[in-house]
């Protein structure tokens, strides 16, 4: 008799203050449980409350982690922890909404040194990378101009797609400048030139984006993002 192999189990780390309301908290499993039947895996994910991240060690032996949206956290420190464990041991990172705010943060402290960079939301102080949008985007849906031949691009396969946002804060124009050069790139613009997705091209697969692509799962449609992330997990 004949024993199919066993499947890869994928350790997933969910890092953010989970809430039943959140709509992309509600969202965010049926994204990994289409990503994984797609790729023929299995995962176990952890919901892990920023207030639980203390060190580095409470991350390890995961495979990916994502930083999740509804923000203000409990703990920032928790998720720069979280995105700083995931940058610097390329473990696959994603991070949507607040999570890709507070990656764009940790990024300025820790690798261009700016050590007052700040969120407008929460603080008071520093040098504010991330400050309010012109526009809010709470429940609207945005075109999104992609670059080419980037991880982004290659998970939707195509260059413009259209996705829906719930957020106040983005990147600041004054710290906009800083992603002209370096690691951390802009892949992803809305139609005003306002940057909407980054990713590092010194990683294997470190995306953020200010939309939250796992809400089409709510609607029964697959989130590319999510599953190119899962596959980068695999590899």
């Amino acid at each position: 008799m004949e024993h199919s192999p066993l499947k890869t189990t994928l350790r997933i780390a969910l890092v953010g203050d989970f809430n039943a309301d959140v709509l992309a908290h509600q969202a965010i499993p049926l994204a990994i449980d289409d990503a994984v039947a797609v790729l023929d895996v299995a995962a176990d994910y952890d919901w892990i409350a920023t207030a639980d991240i203390n060190s580095a060690e409470d991350l390890v032996g995961y495979d990916a982690i994502w930083v999740v949206p509804a923000s203000p956290y409990q703990h920032a420190e928790g998720a720069f922890t979280a995105i700083r464990y995931a940058r610097e041991n390329s473990i696959p990172f994603l991070g949507t909404c607040g999570g890709f705010q507070h990656a764009i943060i940790e990024y300025a402290r820790n690798v261009l040194g700016w050590n007052d960079a700040a969120h407008a939301e929460t603080d008071n102080e520093g040098r504010m990378v991330i400050a309010p949008l012109t526009c809010s985007l709470v429940e609207k849906t945005d075109h999104i101009e992609l670059r080419a031949n980037t991880l982004i691009a290659k998970a939707y396969g195509r260059l413009s797609i259209e996705e829906g946002y719930h957020c106040n804060y983005g990147i600041s124009a004054e710290f906009a400048k800083e992603l002209e050069e370096g690691a951390l790139r802009v892949t992803g613009w809305d139609e005003e030139g306002e940057i909407r997705a980054v990713e590092l091209v010194t990683h294997p697969f470190f995306v953020g984006t200010l939309f939250q692509h796992e809400r089409n799962a709510l609607a029964g449609r697959p989130a590319p993002l999510v599953h190119a992330f899962l596959r980068a997990a695999v590899n």
